[in-house]
């Protein structure tokens, strides 16, 4: 049973992209699908299921946070059997020679949470990504000629309380990690859980030591690239 997502049993594709934004999901169903419909619409976190150069596939809004993309999650696992998923999201950069607009390949998830504390006995666990659809984008960003980054971030509970970490994450900075965003980790550990395939591309929608950030507007239309991506990876 499935309480946050209205779907029937065989609406949801096998291979599924999760954006935070249930607008950025419509978005990319009208912009890049066809016989597409939408399957969801509980709390408006729209769904939808299409076909992308004949393979059928579904995007689904998840909202923001480890809590809200679990939820989702797990339903999409549980009751719909989706085998693979893609979160398709945005990131702070934290390490210089990053810049907006560039699209990190998540291999793994630091994380300030106590949620995967609470599942493993305050132990840690390292939620990293499914290796062959790494292995897949990153090809395809050669390829493509995109400019890709890879390497872990940081999936914070935080989004306006930088000064938990002092202003220029400096640990996290020092051991490499390369942004912050807020679901990668849940969606990892979830994936290893129900042994199902994952990765996490996100674009930099801002750069936390610069101050700089894309509009709300930017952050829905302008994410084409990375979108464009995930789709090849399917």
């Amino acid at each position: 049973m499935a309480i946050h997502n209205e779907a029937k049993i065989g609406d949801i594709a096998d291979t599924i992209l999760l954006p935070g934004d249930p607008q950025r999901a419509k978005y990319i169903a009208e912009k890049y699908l066809t016989d597409f419909y939408c399957y969801n619409n509980v709390r408006g976190m729209l769904g939808y299921t299409g076909f992308y150069n004949g393979k059928r596939l579904s995007i689904q809004g998840t909202g923001m946070g480890m809590p809200s993309h679990s939820i989702y999650v797990t339903e999409l696992i549980k009751t719909y059997g989706v085998n693979n998923l893609i979160r398709i999201g945005s990131c702070g950069a934290i390490q210089e020679e990053i810049k907006l607009m560039d699209i990190v390949l998540t291999i793994g998830a630091c994380t300030d949470s106590n949620m995967n504390k609470l599942r493993f006995n305050n132990c840690d666990f390292s939620p990293v990504a499914d290796f062959s659809l790494l292995t897949k984008a990153w090809n395809t960003s050669l390829n493509q000629k995109k400019n890709v980054k890879t390497g872990t971030i940081l999936s914070s509970d935080f989004f306006y309380e930088e000064n938990f970490y002092g202003s220029d994450f400096k640990s996290w900075k020092e051991f490499g990690v390369l942004g912050v965003d807020m679901e990668t980790a849940a969606l990892y550990t979830l994936a290893a859980k129900y042994r199902k395939k994952a990765l996490s591309i996100l674009t930099v929608s801002d750069h936390i030591l610069r101050k700089e950030a894309l509009s709300s507007e930017q952050r829905l239309l302008s994410f084409n690239s990375m979108i464009e991506l995930a789709f090849e990876c399917i």
